[in-house]
């Protein structure tokens, strides 16, 4: 056997030996009280995918949203006036119907089974499957939250913080810099506003002047992309070049100078998460698109475990917008 498949192999048993460690959840969770889960889910992601690719980022950043706030618990879903969903943070988010879509066929083939948080988990993995990334066994067994509350969004970080204040945030969720760098390489599927990033084309730190850590080339291409009076909410690839196919080519872009997003591009000014994206941005192909496959797959199960609810805390929510009565 090479050395490569030794490797290789020895990496994927690694993936199986982290799954929900210490999480009290579990692969297969639902093999006997709803052994169709996976399969429902799955294919109702692959049927808002086929009408718009750009669902896969939208699932992978609700996901990400729900689990930064009171763990990933499905409070985000939940829909009122001074519920999560209502924060300025999540004011863009998408993908709703898709979780909603799939609960009500899992609520006709298993009642009360399957909870809405194990949905939105299922359905990130698989959305970022169906963009060519990889896939990965979920654990499963989480329960729905009770509690959404926008007063506790700050939580989420924020395009606009330093590498400092992402640190701190993704540490209060027991997430390294290691982990911050994986998870921001979701950006490779993901778009803006140009409204979030034109102030580094024209004003940045209000001098007057562009960013000094864009290329300059590239400088020119977002300017083009967003006029400084134009339409701020004319969304923009996270990876332009790649927007649609999950890949490394974003951490080249970090690299080359060409991050859209300041807090991204902020990644190699820093010595901790700069050789994180070092590792990464190496090549597009082969061995080093293989090893962030790797991590990603860690790094998203290690997120997803993020204060879970099981056994008796929590509910199995009927509709994913509201608390059961």
């Amino acid at each position: 056997m090479g050395a490569f498949w030794l490797v290789f192999i020895v990496n994927i048993v690694m993936v199986s030996l982290v799954q929900g460690q210490g999480s009290g959840l579990q692969n297969g969770f639902y093999s006997s009280s709803c052994p169709k889960a996976g399969a429902v889910v799955r294919s109702t992601v692959e049927s808002h995918f086929n009408k718009d690719p750009t669902i896969a980022a939208a699932l992978l950043r609700l996901h990400f949203h729900d689990c930064f706030v009171q763990g990933c618990d499905g409070s985000v879903l939940i829909s009122g006036s001074s519920a999560e969903r209502s924060a300025l943070p999540n004011l863009g988010l998408r993908g709703f119907e898709v979780i909603d879509d799939a609960k009500a066929l899992l609520e006709s083939l298993c009642p009360g089974v399957v909870s809405c948080a194990d949905i939105l988990a299922v359905a990130a993995r698989d959305a970022v499957d169906l963009s060519d990334g990889p896939s990965w066994a979920v654990p499963t067994g989480r329960r729905d939250g009770r509690v959404s509350s926008s007063s506790q969004t700050s939580s989420l970080p924020s395009p606009l913080e330093s590498i400092a204040v992402q640190r701190q945030k993704f540490a209060a969720k027991g997430l390294n810099d290691h982990d911050l760098v994986t998870l921001v390489g979701a950006h490779s599927i993901g778009q803006t506003d140009c409204l979030f990033f034109r102030y580094r084309l024209y004003n940045f730190t209000t001098t007057g002047s562009a960013d000094p850590t864009i290329n300059q080339s590239f400088l020119t291409q977002l300017q083009s992309l967003c006029p400084r009076n134009g339409d701020g909410s004319k969304k923009v690839g996270l990876d332009i070049g790649s927007e649609t196919k999950f890949d490394v080519s974003f951490f080249k872009n970090v690299r080359d100078g060409k991050g859209v997003l300041e807090s991204d591009q902020r990644l190699w000014g820093d010595d901790g998460t700069r050789r994180v994206v070092e590792n990464y941005a190496g090549n597009v192909r082969g061995l080093l698109g293989l090893r962030f496959d790797y991590e990603f797959r860690k790094a998203m199960i290690k997120m997803s475990s993020i204060e879970v609810k099981t056994g008796s805390d929590g509910e199995i929510r009927k509709t994913c917008s509201k608390i059961n009565k």
